[in-house]
């Protein structure tokens, strides 16, 4: 399949952006694609999907595309390796659903040649359609969510409030394990709390994560798809919403959280939703998510080889015996980062087979002290009932 079929090509010079030989700044590492170009192996690729059609509240934000390459391609160069493939913007389908058919077609044939993708919408339903691009490679995934709220509202339309239930109702599934970074209480009832906790999903208030952003970093490396909800940074810093809060992440730890994600093995797709130009304040917010775009790409030069699943010489193996339940459980530390992984069993050698990928969990430190002290950390329990239920 030839995706130049679906997009459309941008060129630098109608983002105001000029290159020249002795330029320092990342667009003059990031090549416009043209369909007769081949897109290097193993790239980092964007592709602008001004797809708004299923936002609520929020109509204009398919207009955000171009507004974060207008701050992005004029940021320094993060590393010295830098080189970035512009697909472009996705040709919208005459309906929604015709986009969501294209962006899947695009994100599985991107992913299985290696590439790690940067979808620069539009609405967050477009969620939805990154999730069947793996669905098309029959790939088992972890969804990670940067949201206030968790998009579980009961519609069969597919919408930026609904994306998440719509993957959820899908047969066959292969949504893993779904985590949620940041709600606030104000904007999810309890019946939808009960429901993350039924489904064995994981869910953090802004407090928490907030007061130790080592969880955001272990729930984003756990993560193969990252959604981003531009709604979850405070309006002061990211005004462009048509549905904005007073609270909120601030800029910097949206920077914080996309280096995390940046230097995820694991992370093959990230999704940055909802920035409205139409309420933007002299491009705050599409400055503020080109900076998080740009700690991304570091992040992403400077991954590590430290999963312990494809490279256990370069981790120490520690070994925690539980009472409850009645077996030990197996920690790993980076020797190059000092991340922290733990591993999950699974008795079903059918199902281990399946979830092969989905068993080393990541993790944090404290989550090592708390199984020293006999206490079960409470996502790895979460994980083990998943596997074995």
């Amino acid at each position: 399949m030839s995706i130049s079929q679906y997009l459309s090509p941008i060129q630098p010079d109608s983002l105001g952006y000029y290159p020249s030989e002795f330029s320092v700044t990342l667009g003059s590492r990031i090549i416009p694609y043209h369909p007769s170009d081949e897109i290097p192996e193993h790239s980092l690729v964007l592709l602008g999907v001004g797809e708004d059609r299923g936002a609520e509240f929020n109509a204009g934000c398919g207009g955000a595309p171009d507004e974060i390459r207008r701050y992005l391609y004029q940021l320094a160069i993060p590393h010295d390796d830098t080189h970035i493939t512009d697909l472009g913007n996705i040709i919208l389908g005459q309906t929604a659903a015709d986009t969501y058919y294209a962006v899947a077609e695009i994100v599985a044939d991107l992913l299985a040649e290696g590439h790690t993708l940067v979808l620069l919408g539009g609405s967050q339903d477009l969620t939805f359609a990154a999730y069947k691009g793996y669905e098309n490679l029959h790939s088992i995934i972890n969804i990670a969510s940067i949201d206030s709220r968790f998009d579980l509202e009961n519609n069969d339309d597919i919408t930026s409030r609904t994306w998440l239930r719509n993957i959820i109702m899908q047969n066959p599934n292969y949504l893993f394990f779904n985590s949620n970074i940041g709600y606030q209480t104000h904007f999810v009832g309890q019946d939808h709390i009960r429901l993350m906790d039924d489904l064995k999903f994981d869910a953090y208030r802004i407090g928490e994560v907030q007061q130790d952003m080592s969880r955001a970093e272990a729930l984003i490396r756990n993560s193969d798809l990252l959604s981003v909800d531009i709604g979850a940074i405070r309006q002061s810093d990211a005004p462009a919403n048509g549905y904005p809060s007073p609270h909120g992440f601030y800029g910097e730890e949206f920077c914080q959280m996309m280096r995390f994600a940046g230097m995820s093995n694991k992370t093959n797709c990230l999704g940055l939703f909802e920035v409205n130009p139409l309420f933007d304040n002299h491009g705050q917010t599409a400055h503020m998510v080109a900076q998080g775009l740009w700690y991304f790409i570091e992040g992403y030069y400077l991954r590590k080889h430290d999963n312990p699943l494809i490279y256990p010489e370069n981790c120490k193996h520690f070994i925690v015996k539980m009472e409850e339940p009645d077996l030990d459980i197996h920690f790993y530390k980076s020797k190059l980062s000092d991340r922290w992984w733990v591993h999950v069993p699974c008795h079903d050698s059918e199902l281990q087979e399946i979830y092969s990928t989905q068993l080393m969990l990541p993790c944090t430190y404290a989550e090592y002290l708390q199984a020293m002290k006999g206490e079960v950390p409470a996502l790895w329990m979460k994980y083990y009932q998943r596997l074995n239920s």
